[in-house]
């Protein structure tokens, strides 16, 4: 950001020494240009927590939530349980559905990824996610397999409707999305990559595809 003409005015006022470490700090010089000559450059800042603003725990259960849940198909690593928790708080998401194999709070693996969002997000358990994903279409969701399959869409030619709702399903971290779950799939969503692995940790294909919900269904 730069300062305007009448902010530099306030520089020259104060102490020597301030000047001075304040010029070595925050001049930039190479960046100076004739149009700027009365200019120089403040440096970004972190916020505090105080300055994010953040609602309590309280204040979360009762905001208004996107109409998505997350499921979670036989997920292996706590680790990546906590961080679904985390990236679903940050989305407001309606709640995740832990399903199998996948672990359940109260876990203290769970919330060194979580940092206390497994308290703020509702979540339920399903032994099967078969069983699961039937509850859910009863309901009224559209089932989105995260997969790579014959019939996947690529993520950014995904178009969500403001009026649906919606259950992202996330495979486990090996052997993907159960076979149990796909007859139940609307349709599948694939993440466009051109590596050598074709492949993400499923703690960040969640935070991936969920953001590419919220800045479409946001619009």
């Amino acid at each position: 950001m730069l300062l305007k003409k009448w902010n530099v005015k306030r520089y020259w006022v104060l102490p020597i020494r301030v000047q001075t470490a304040y010029r070595k700090a925050f001049f930039n010089l190479n960046t100076r240009t004739p149009e700027h000559s009365n200019t120089f450059i403040i440096p970004m800042k972190k916020l505090s927590l105080e300055e994010l603003n953040r609602v309590s725990v309280s204040e979360y259960k009762t905001q208004k939530k996107r109409n998505a849940i997350v499921v979670l198909d036989n997920i292996r690593s706590m680790h990546n349980v906590g961080s679904a928790f985390r990236t679903s708080d940050a989305f407001s998401l309606e709640k995740i559905c832990l399903c199998g194999i996948t672990a359940k709070p109260p876990h203290r693996e769970i919330y060194k990824t979580a940092l206390g969002a497994e308290e703020s997000v509702d979540f339920e358990y399903h032994k099967k996610t078969g069983d699961c994903l039937a509850i859910l279409k009863e309901q009224g969701y559209k089932i989105v397999i995260i997969e790579q399959t014959d019939q996947a869409v690529l993520l950014h030619e995904f178009i969500p409707s403001e009026t649906e709702k919606y259950a992202f399903v996330f495979g486990n971290e090996v052997f993907g999305v159960s076979d149990e779950a796909l007859p139940y799939g609307d349709l599948s969503l694939e993440i466009p990559q051109s590596g050598t692995k074709h492949s993400l940790n499923v703690s960040v294909c969640i935070g991936v595809v969920m953001w590419d919900f919220v800045s479409k269904h946001s619009k």
